[in-house]
C-alpha cells in the first residue's frame, strides 16, 4: 500500500533499496533518540476497560522519559490535553515528551509506526520504511490512518521515506544487529498479508528494506495472539547471538507443544558466522483469561529503552522468575516490571505499543 502523502526527500533514493545504500535497522538495544507511541483512544480495543490502562501506560511513559525523548501521536488538541493530564499525574518528565498531530485508528505503534534505518556515513543518516499496514490481515477496519503514519512522520522531520508496497508489521520481525532477523511463518506467510509472495520473495523484501542478510524462521505463535503469531511474543534477541524464548512448563497447556516446536527450531539454527544461538528459556505466565478469552500474555513483549527493560507482568507466580532471567541478560539496564493485566485485554503489551527511533 502506498501513502497519499508526498514523500519528502525521496528523489535522491528513488532507484535504490535502503540496503544498497548502506542503511540497516539497528537492534533495539542500540541507543535511541526517542520512543514513538500512539496515545490509546480506541474503546473497542479495550472494551469496558480503556480508562483502567492509562495509569500503567503513563507509568511506562514516565520510565521512558528517564532516558530518552518520547514522541506521541495524537489526533487533536483535546487528546493531547488528556494525555498531558495523565502523564503529569504519573510524574513523567514533560520536558522529554513531544506531541505530533497524527491521528491514528489504534495504539499499536510497533506495527503502524515508522521503521527507522540508519547509515552513519551517509549524507542523510536516517531513512524511514513505510510498509503497508492492513490491521493484521484486515481484522480491525478501518486502518487508513494507521497506514500512513510513517510517511506523515517522514514529512514532519524531512526524512526520506521508502514504500515497499507490501504488508509488514514491526512486531513480526526481531533483529540481532549483525545481519539477522527472526520471524514466523504463521504470520509472514499467512495468506491475509501478502498472498502473492512466497517465502523467498518475502525474504528479499526483508533483506532489501531492512538491510539484513539472513532470515531465520520459526513456525508458531502463542494462543490468543490476534496478529497470527508475532515474534515479539515468543522470541527476542538480547545480543547478537543470544535469544530469550518463552516456554510453557505445563504439558497440558495448549501453548506447550507450540513453544516446544519453536525451541527445537532455534536449536537447529546457525547465524551468519556459523555459530549456534545461545538460547535462554523464559517461562510463560499463568493463563490470563478475561470474559472467557485466553489473552496473549507473554513476558517476551518487553521493551528495551536506553536505561531500562520494561517487562509486562501479570500477577502470576512466574513474574519474579521472569524478571530475574531478563535482568541477567541486561547488565547495563534496570529491568522494571509493570502490571499488564489490564493492557493485555487489548491483545498486546509494551513492545506492541512502542517503536524506537535510533540515535545516529
Amino acid at each position: 500500500m502506498k501513502s497519499d502523502f508526498s514523500t519528502s526527500g525521496l528523489p535522491d533514493f528513488a532507484d535504490s533499496f535502503p540496503a544498497s545504500l548502506g542503511y540497516t535497522f539497528p537492534p533495539e538495544w542500540a541507543e535511541h533518540e526517542a520512543t514513538w507511541l500512539s496515545w490509546p483512544h480506541k474503546e473497542a480495543s479495550w472494551p469496558g476497560k480503556i480508562e483502567s490502562i492509562y495509569p500503567v501506560y503513563s507509568e511506562f511513559v514516565k520510565i521512558l522519559t528517564e532516558g530518552e525523548k518520547v514522541r506521541i501521536n495524537v489526533a487533536d488538541e483535546l487528546l493531547r490535553q488528556q494525555a498531558i493530564s495523565h502523564l503529569v499525574k504519573a510524574g513523567a518528565d514533560m520536558s522529554q515528551v513531544e506531541f505530533y498531530l497524527n491521528p491514528t485508528n489504534d495504539a499499536w505503534c510497533r506495527d503502524h509506526g515508522p521503521a527507522f534505518l540508519i547509515n552513519p556515513k551517509a549524507a542523510r543518516k536516517k531513512v524511514i520504511v513505510d510498509w503497508g499496514f492492513n490491521a493484521w490481515g484486515g481484522k480491525y477496519p478501518p486502518f487508513d490512518l494507521d497506514d500512513v503514519i510513517p510517511t506523515r512522520i517522514g514529512n514532519q522531520f524531512n526524512i526520506p521515506v521508502y514504500h515497499p508496497g507490501i504488508i509488514m508489521e514491526g512486531g513480526s520481525v526481531e533483529f540481532n544487529g549483525a545481519g539477522t532477523v527472526l520471524t514466523s511463518t504463521c504470520c509472514l506467510l499467512n495468506e491475509n498479508r501478502n498472498p502473492h509472495l512466497n517465502q523467498k520473495q518475502i525474504e528479499e523484501y526483508l533483506e532489501n528494506y531492512y538491510g539484513i542478510k539472513q532470515v531465520l524462521w520459526v513456525d508458531e505463535g502463542i494462543i490468543g495472539d490476534d496478529t497470527d503469531g508475532h515474534i515479539d511474543d515468543t522470541i527476542r534477541f538480547v545480543n547478537e547471538d543470544t535469544v530469550l524464548t518463552v516456554v510453557e512448563e505445563n504439558k497440558s497447556d495448549e501453548n506447550y507443544e507450540l513453544l516446544q516446536q519453536n525451541l527445537k527450531a532455534l536449536k537447529e539454527m546457525r547465524l551468519l558466522n556459523g555459530k549456534q544461538l545461545n538460547i535462554i528459556e523464559l517461562p510463560m505466565p499463568d493463563a490470563v483469561i478475561y470474559e472467557d478469552t485466553r489473552l496473549p500474555a507473554s513476558y517476551a513483549n518487553f521493551y528495551i529503552s536506553n536505561k531500562h527493560v520494561i517487562v509486562p507482568t501479570y500477577r502470576s507466580k512466574h513474574d519474579d522468575k521472569a524478571l530475574d532471567i531478563i535482568q541477567s541478560c541486561f547488565s547495563s539496564r534496570k529491568v522494571v516490571g509493570l502490571d499488564s493485566t489490564d493492557i493485555i485485554w487489548g491483545l498486546g503489551s509494551f513492545h506492541c505499543l512502542s517503536q524506537q527511533e535510533p540515535k545516529v
